[in-house]
């Protein structure tokens, strides 16, 4: 077992667990060694993955790393290279967009702006020539989920951003797709508005049981979203985990800088036992410790990790030295909730450090240039060996 695999306790049966740790549990998208070449550019290179029914999954990745071209070829607007794709036991190779049971929506929203907010959501079951009453129905019931019911007469052009994505996704939702996919699906949308749609985004996938699955490059988007996290580079999943595992325990250098903020120390081995590591690393000044056995050749140069939120900051030297390291305070970004400080040490090597800020009061806080002690425990870092 990994150090970031749980022991699941004994009270736990199988059926409570997330359909991924069910033994024997049969996928309900799988994707299978599909590559995809425009020409000689590999956009997408040998992906497999499975995912559940009823998941919210995310594919997280910068520009060009793959993530919405495997999003069209599970719509059906790219053919793969190779591999295959099977839907709920089916294989697509050949079935038509229009005759998948997905449904996408796009991160442009591509409302009607000539119909109205009913009219734009009832359009697809129209074009499949649903009686009259029973499209009335469905939208009325869809609409009243994304909370639209009251605006069903109104254009597009007359809704904010938000009511324009719950928009989409009512026409999204209302032919009862298997599968949903969505490209960026909330990046058209305001800080603040984004983060309280995640929410009703969130709420609608539970309370119709859909399987999603969404692109997006932002992590904290992906972190609030998921179930799980696929993280793409290059072409390739390098990454798929539970938000938190993905974030406590990145499995390369990439996922660590790519998920949030993240230290880094260079350093060498110089004890690898089943339980624990030590680091010489002259960028931190010190021998680094971590309770966790690592797998790698003798005086291998590793990196150590440590998230910012991980490391106290103190002016008095802690009693216990271990992961102990000095500096001189740089830059401090107040950001109300809490404080941002960036530590420039004696060999050079900046620390960012935040610190929640508990109380009003500004009391004894730290200020620029003060000579301050950075430490943290053992089970708080990470090692790296790629």
């Amino acid at each position: 077992m990994s150090f970031s695999e749980q022991i699941v306790p004994s009270s736990t049966s199988a059926e409570q667990l997330p359909l991924w740790k069910q033994e024997g549990a049969e996928p309900f998208l799988r994707i299978e060694n599909i590559t995809k070449n425009f020409g000689e550019f590999k956009a997408v290179d040998n992906i497999s993955l499975d995912i559940y029914k009823k998941e919210l999954f995310c594919l997280l990745g910068g520009s060009g790393s793959g993530k919405s071209t495997l999003l069209r070829m599970l719509a059906g607007f790219e053919t793969p290279t190779s591999g295959r794709i099977l839907i709920d036991g089916v294989d697509m190779a050949g079935i038509q967009p229009w005759e998948r049971p997905v449904n996408m929506m796009f991160q442009s929203y591509a409302l009607f702006p000539h119909l109205s907010v009913a009219d734009n959501v009832a359009f697809g079951l129209k074009r499949e020539g649903v009686a009259k009453a029973e499209i009335k129905k469905r939208v009325e019931e869809m609409l009243g989920m994304v909370q639209l019911g009251h605006l069903g007469k109104r254009k597009p052009h007359q809704l904010s951003g938000g009511q324009r994505q719950r928009v989409a996704l009512a026409r999204a939702l209302i032919k009862r797709p298997k599968l949903l996919l969505l490209d960026e699906p909330l990046g058209a949308l305001d800080k603040k508005l984004r983060e309280e749609t995640q929410f009703e985004l969130i709420n609608i996938q539970e309370e119709l049981g859909v399987t999603f699955v969404v692109v997006t490059h932002d992590q904290e988007e992906a972190m609030t979203l998921a179930t799980r996290i696929g993280v793409m580079n290059q072409g390739i999943i390098v990454q798929t985990d539970e938000p938190h595992d993905v974030y406590e325990y990145p499995n390369s250098k990439f996922v660590a800088d790519f998920i949030g903020s993240v230290n880094m120390f260079e350093g060498k081995v110089i004890q690898d036992e089943p339980d624990s590591v030590q680091i010489d690393s002259k960028e931190a000044g010190t021998t680094l410790f971590v309770n966790h056995g690592i797998s790698c050749a003798p005086d291998q140069i590793v990196n150590v990790a440590i998230r910012p939120e991980k490391i106290r900051i103190t002016k008095k030297e802690p009693e216990e030295g271990v992961n102990c390291i000095q500096g001189i305070i740089e830059e401090i970004a107040y950001m109300g909730s809490l404080s941002v400080f960036r530590v420039r040490l004696a060999s050079g090597k900046e620390v960012r450090v935040t610190q929640p800020n508990f109380t009003r009061s500004m009391g004894d806080r730290f200020t620029w240039n003060d000579a301050v002690f950075l430490h943290w425990d053992e089970d708080s870092s990470v090692v790296l060996t790629s």
